[in-house]
């Protein structure tokens, strides 16, 4: 099966999240998106970071009805902070049934060959890459291994709904409903 890997710290999980992953699994060969929950990103360093198996139950609350999504907490066991090529060595191992395909927001495109053997990536994995607003050029989009899916031009932010819940303002619409609730319920980002 070739399955697409939706890597992010998911803080929260939000609409365009999953209109990306739908539109990955409706415009491309790939046959179910797994979203892999990072419990730290390398990149970034967020103090409004929730627990990881917090933002786990919220992926799998977001994704209950789709039974070609699938949330994944393999890198909760890995070394912090953990590296994409590390999980997909990992991945590869515990599934070798499986093609697994990188996919990526195109504003992280530009900056691909600072990640950890970027090349092995490409090379062994490949990338799928959808647009993001003002993204950088890169020479990537012209890869051999790198495929442009087309999908709308979506930007949301997890930070803008952290900040609006900080406010006291409503995420409705902007997170599934029954992200929303847990949210509240647990009073998350407050």
């Amino acid at each position: 099966m070739k399955i697409g890997l939706f890597f992010g710290s998911f803080n929260p999980i939000h609409i365009g999240h999953l209109i990306v992953a739908n539109v990955m699994l409706s415009s491309t060969d790939l046959e179910q998106i797994w979203f892999v929950v990072s419990p730290q990103n390398p990149f970034k360093k967020n103090k409004s970071l929730l627990h990881e198996f917090d933002r786990l139950d919220m992926v799998e609350k977001a994704i209950l009805d789709n039974n070609r999504f699938r949330a994944i907490d393999i890198e909760f066991s890995m070394p912090k902070p953990s590296y994409t090529i590390d999980t997909l060595i990992r991945l590869q191992e515990k599934y070798p049934q499986h093609h697994f395909k990188l996919i990526i927001g195109e504003d992280n495109l530009a900056q691909f060959p600072k990640w950890k053997n970027a090349e092995k990536i490409i090379e062994y994995f490949g990338l799928y890459v959808y647009p993001r607003p003002n993204a950088d050029e890169s020479p990537l989009k012209n890869h051999a291994q790198v495929r442009l899916v087309n999908a709308p031009l979506l930007d949301i932010s997890a930070t803008f709904i952290r900040e609006s819940l900080k406010k006291g303002q409503s995420i409705r619409y902007m997170v599934p409903e029954a992200v929303e609730e847990f949210i509240l319920r647990k009073k998350f980002y407050v």
